[in-house]
């Protein structure tokens, strides 16, 4: 059984615009519902709970993990892996957010945040590193440094320094 489609004009059919709430202006409210325009629109890619994806992910700025995430590896500016997540393979993000599982490689280039459910299996490189109580890491991890540049340079073999240059 289908539906009737919506008569043209119709508040609810494709193209059309908000309706006004009556009385809003006198109540002081907008007359129409508008979108924020100052808050960017970040590109986000859920998983769902129970659903596993298998590949390459491109252009996701947020990678929301629900389900099972299996990957060789994702750029991303977020990552957030939420209790019951899996995310399997190597990613490189801005920040990340581990309530789940992470099994694999993981650089955040900023913070790394572990949650009391977070499990963090492999190899791991943050600047900045915060775990729950119960959040748990098994591998190995790697702080990064602010600038690496301004630090002070350890006296070397010449052979060596020539080599970095």
């Amino acid at each position: 059984m289908g539906r009737a489609p919506l008569p043209p004009g119709s508040p609810l059919s494709p193209g059309s615009s908000v309706p006004p709430i009556p009385g809003a202006a006198a109540r002081g409210l907008p007359q129409q519902v508008q979108p924020k325009k100052d808050v960017p629109e970040q590109r986000t890619l859920v998983v769902g709970r129970g659903i596993s994806v298998q590949g390459t992910v491109q252009d996701a700025e947020r990678l929301v993990v629900e389900g099972t995430v299996e990957s060789s590896m994702i750029t991303a500016k977020e990552l957030s892996v939420m209790p019951g997540g899996l995310f399997r393979g190597g990613v490189e993000v801005e920040n990340a957010e581990i309530a789940g599982t992470v099994d694999g490689s993981l650089t955040a280039r900023g913070s790394l945040t572990l949650r009391a459910t977070g499990r963090l299996l492999g190899k791991a490189a943050c600047r900045r590193l915060k775990v729950e109580d119960g959040g748990q890491i098994t591998g190995q991890l790697e702080m990064l440094s602010d600038d690496a540049a301004s630090k002070p340079s350890v006296s070397a073999p010449e052979k060596s320094a020539s080599a970095e240059s």
